[in-house]
């Protein structure tokens, strides 16, 4: 996108306006102009960026600045050791899998082996074929969530550096739905398929329920050349643990983003947004509970197009230890006239004025036996990470939740 520090903007107008409206049924970039200053935007802060380490390297030299960066991979690589070390503990034993499905019945598998002194292969051998739609997910994706995992098991605080995943090799069966051919699509793959990889890592390792497993990517707009386009995220119920309630209405893992205020968005775009509220009864029952989902409907004011890629539509996000499943999503497309259509997983439609989308997401995994009598605790308003210790309980660490 930048030769010899020159912008190639008709090369960058060409593959995202016009080469893509080549093909049946397909449009080029609603508003290219906001592509082209994000893309900049982009391309200025990786200038910066270097100009930085320039900076640092003339002050400091490169030697000292390569013996800090080894230092820090080197601290993030030994607490991943040490983790790894301490599950086997607690677990008894050094082998550990577990499967779980996409929504289409494509199946992530995972089977772990732990050397204490050489670290752990992760196998996801028996994973199906790439799929025909767009949520495959490159081996950067299923790398990216292995570090995120084992980062969030790690007792100290550790900055996120390519250190944490060293201790790990990674199995991925070629083109696979985790390692694709170069024609697949994977524009899904970052929004829900990795949340499906941190599931089964969390589950095979038993450290907590499902969250729920998905971005649930909602767009909406015009595709004309005085359009707009709009997306969001919409958050969910995180799983319960060995020592804490879910979470309600947050997002989990590697998805966390805020959502537009009601009022911004009613301005600036022609929606009203009819209800955005906690799901309830959609967490996991259990002796901790999952968190519950969220409701978001919205009315459209003028004829446009609407989308939904979202996940858990199907199979619900597991419960862990004899806690029960949560709620999985649905998501409605409700007409001016009151006809309501379940629109699925992943749909695109064109809504008339007066049309409503109404997205229920899913909630989480509760977490072991709820003994009878005993009422849930109250949900937590933290967002928790977890850490096995040796004497065989939980670390939980706090932080602040990004809520919608």
């Amino acid at each position: 996108m930048v030769e010899d520090g020159v912008f190639q903007e008709d090369a960058v107008i060409e593959a995202l306006l016009h080469a893509p409206a080549r093909y049946p049924n397909c449009e080029g970039a609603r508003c290219i102009e906001d592509n082209l200053t994000d893309i900049k935007a982009q391309a200025a802060a990786n200038h910066h960026g270097i100009k930085l380490v320039g900076v640092l390297i003339g002050e400091y030299t490169l030697p000292t600045v390569m013996q800090y960066m080894t230092a820090v991979q080197k601290a993030s690589e030994n607490a991943v050791r040490q983790t790894l070390k301490d599950i086997c503990l607690v677990k008894g034993q050094n082998t550990f899998q577990a499967e779980d499905f996409m929504d289409d019945g494509s199946i992530i598998k995972l089977k772990i082996n732990i050397d204490e002194d050489r670290g752990a292969i992760f196998d996801f051998s028996g994973t199906s074929p790439q799929a025909h739609g767009n949520w495959n997910a490159p081996p950067a994706v299923t790398n990216s969530a292995t570090i995120y995992a084992l980062r969030c098991l790690v007792a100290s605080e550790i900055p996120l550096n390519q250190g944490c995943i060293l201790p790990v090799h990674l199995r991925i069966p070629e083109h696979s739905l985790l390692s694709p051919s170069p024609d697949a699509a994977c524009a899904a793959g970052n929004g829900l398929t990795c949340q499906r990889i941190v599931d089964v890592i969390f589950k095979a390792l038993e450290v907590c329920a499902a969250s729920n497993g998905c971005m649930a990517n909602f767009t909406f707009g015009l595709p004309t050349a005085s359009g707009f386009g709009y997306y969001e995220t919409i958050a969910g119920g995180r799983g319960a643990g060995p020592s804490w309630e879910g979470e309600s209405g947050v997002h989990c893992h590697m998805t966390n983003t805020r959502i537009t205020d009601a009022e911004i968005l009613e301005r600036r775009y022609p929606v009203l947004l009819r209800e955005y509220s906690l799901r309830p009864a959609s967490g996991g029952q259990g002796k901790f509970c999952g968190g519950d989902g969220v409701v978001r409907e919205l009315e459209f004011q003028v004829d446009m197009h609407a989308g939904i890629l979202s996940e858990r539509r199907v199979f619900r996000p597991y419960g862990m230890a004899g806690g029960e499943d949560g709620a999985r999503g649905l998501n409605l497309w409700i007409k001016k006239g009151g006809l309501t259509v379940n629109i699925g997983g992943k749909s695109q439609c064109q809504v008339k004025a007066g049309d409503r989308i109404r997205i229920l997401t899913p909630g989480g995994g509760g977490y072991g036996i709820q003994r009878d009598g005993n009422a849930p605790s109250e949900r937590a308003t933290g967002l928790s990470s977890f850490t096995p210790r040796a004497n065989g309980s939980y670390h939980v660490k706090q932080s602040l939740a990004v809520t919608n």
